[in-house]
C-alpha cells in the first residue's frame, strides 16, 4: 500500500469525524461583513459586502447587496479576515511522549501520512487556508498536497519543501545521537557536504514535487548535540542552494540561530530566515538590505521552553539545556526585528509541541512582543503570502484572490486572542466550517 492509498483510506475516516450536510457550492455568492479586515494594513471597513464567482473574488462593494441569483453568507455581527497562512509548519509531524529516540527509529513515513491527514483537517479548521511546508518527508508531503489539491481530503492549500537539507552532524541529521552503524534508505539523502552535492540535492527535489527549498546552516534546539550558535554550513554550500534553487524558480528558507549563518544566508541571497534567534542591529540592516523576510516561530519556542522546564524526560538529551538558553533570545528578537523595520511573516514551526490547530496562539505572542495587532494580522496575510510568492492569490480579500475568507466574533484588533476560536472558514468559495462546527464535504 503506497502513500495515496493511505490518505485515501484516512479520507474516509475524516469524512466520518465532519458534522452536517454537503454544501452546494454556489457559483455566485455574496458574504455580508460587518466588519472586514482585509489583509493589506488598511483600515477596516464596515457593512460591506464580498461577491464571489466559482472560487474567486470578484468585488469587495459598500453596504449589502444581493444581486439576482446570489447566495447570501450572512456574515454582518462577525469580523471578516482573509484565510490566515502559517509559513512554518511541519504538517505530518506530530509530538509522542517519550523516549524521543525510540519514537524516531520505530514510527515510519506511513504514520506520518496518516498523521498529515489528521493535521491539515485541523489546520483547516482553524482558519490557515494556505500554509508553507518546510521540512517534512518528501514523499508524504507531496502526496497530501496533491490530495488536497485534487479535492480528495480537506486541507489548506500547500507549498512544500519536503525534506530540509544540512551538512553532516548538523541540524536535521537524523542519525544524530544514534549507534553509527544504524542505518536506513534515504536518511541521509538530505546530506550536503559540498556545493556540487547541494545543487544535486536541489534539483532532485525539485523532480520530486517540492515548490521551495529548506536549508540548515545552524544548528537546531531539537536536534541532538549540535549547537544553534554556530554556522554548520559553508558559505559556497549555502550559495550553491540558493542559486540552483533561484534558477528553478524556487525560494529558500534557512533555519538558522547564530548570527554568523544569519548574516551570511541574508548576503547570499535566502529569501526568508526561520527563528533568527541571535540577530542583532547589524542583521537587521541586513534584512533590510537585502529584502528577506523573518519567520520568528515563537509559539514552538515558548512551547518548547516550559517543556525544557517542566517533563525534559521528554526532550532528546541535550535539547532541554539548549532550549533554556535559545528561546529567551528568539522572543526578545522579534521585538527588536520589528522595531528596526525588518518584514516580518507569521511563521508558528508547529510540529506538535503546539497540535495542529492551535496556531493562531502565535497572534498574542507577536502582539506581546510589540508588534500592533493589525501588523500580527498582515504578517499571516499579505506579507505570507508575499514570501510564498503569491499575493495574486492569496493573503487578501480584493477582487481576483481565491475566496479563502474566515470570520471571528468580536474584534481582534482589540483582542487578538479572538483568531484562537475561528466560526466560518471558506476556502476557494466552498463553505467548510459555519457556525463554529465542520461542514462535511
Amino acid at each position: 500500500m503506497g502513500f495515496r492509498d493511505i490518505l485515501r483510506v484516512v479520507a474516509g475516516v475524516v469524512a466520518l469525524l465532519a458534522a452536517g450536510p454537503a454544501p452546494a457550492a454556489a457559483r455566485d455568492l455574496v458574504i455580508h461583513a460587518g466588519r472586514l479586515i482585509d489583509g493589506t494594513g488598511k483600515d477596516v471597513q464596515t457593512q460591506v459586502s464580498i461577491l464571489i464567482h466559482e472560487e474567486r473574488i470578484t468585488s469587495v462593494q459598500p453596504g449589502y447587496v444581493s444581486p439576482k441569483g446570489a447566495e447570501i453568507v450572512d456574515l454582518s455581527n462577525s469580523t471578516v479576515l482573509p484565510g490566515l497562512i502559517d509559513d512554518h509548519v511541519h504538517i505530518t509531524q506530530s509530538f509522542h511522549k517519550g523516549d524521543p529516540i525510540h519514537t524516531a527509529i520505530t514510527r515510519t513515513n506511513y504514520d506520518d501520512a496518516i498523521d498529515g491527514v489528521l493535521n491539515v483537517r485541523s489546520t483547516l479548521m482553524a482558519g490557515f487556508t494556505s500554509i508553507r511546508d518546510v521540512g517534512s518527508e518528501t514523499g508524504v508531503v507531496v502526496a497530501l498536497k496533491h490530495a488536497i489539491a485534487s479535492g480528495q481530503i480537506p486541507g489548506p492549500r500547500m507549498w512544500v519543501a519536503g525534506t530540509p537539507l544540512g551538512p553532516t552532524g548538523g541540524h536535521g541529521d537524523a542519525l544524530n545521537g544514534l549507534d553509527p552503524e544504524l542505518a536506513h534508505p534515504g536518511w541521509t539523502d538530505n546530506l550536503i557536504d559540498s556545493p556540487e552535492a547541494a545543487r544535486r540535492a536541489v534539483r532532485r527535489l525539485r523532480r520530486q514535487g517540492a515548490d521551495l527549498i529548506k536549508i540548515m546552516p545552524s544548528g537546531g534546539v531539537m536536534s541532538i548535540g549540535d549547537d544553534p550558535a554556530l554556522q554548520l554550513m559553508t558559505d559556497d554550500e549555502i550559495k550553491a542552494v540558493i542559486d540552483t534553487a533561484h534558477s528553478l524558480g524556487m525560494k529558500v528558507a534557512a533555519h538558522a540561530h547564530g548570527k554568523q549563518a544569519i548574516d551570511h544566508a541574508i548576503v547570499l541571497g535566502v529569501d526568508s530566515i526561520e527563528h533568527s534567534t541571535y540577530s542583532d542591529a547589524e542583521s537587521y540592516r541586513l534584512y533590510k538590505a537585502h529584502g528577506a523576510y523573518l519567520v520568528p516561530t515563537m509559539l514552538v519556542g515558548s512551547r518548547v521552553y516550559e517543556h525544557a522546564r517542566t517533563h525534559p524526560e521528554d526532550l532528546n538529551p541535550s535539547t532541554a539545556q539548549k532550549a533554556l538558553t535559545v528561546v529567551p533570545h528568539m522572543l526578545r528578537n522579534l521585538h527588536d526585528a520589528y522595531a528596526a523595520g525588518v518584514k516580518i511573516a507569521f511563521g508558528t514551526d508547529t510540529f506538535g509541541m503546539s497540535a495542529h490547530g492551535e496556531n493562531a496562539q502565535e497572534f498574542a505572542l507577536m502582539v506581546a512582543a510589540g508588534m500592533p495587532a493589525m501588523e500580527a494580522i498582515k504578517a499571516a496575510t499579505w506579507n505570507a503570502a508575499d514570501l510564498i510568492g503569491d499575493t495574486a492569490d492569496i493573503g487578501s480579500v480584493q477582487p481576483g484572490r481565491y475566496a479563502d475568507i474566515i470570520a471571528v466574533s468580536g474584534d481582534p484588533l482589540k483582542d487578538v486572542r479572538v483568531l484562537e476560536t475561528v466560526a466560518f472558514v471558506m476556502k476557494g468559495g466552498v463553505v467548510v466550517k459555519a457556525g463554529g462546527a465542520a461542514v462535511a464535504k
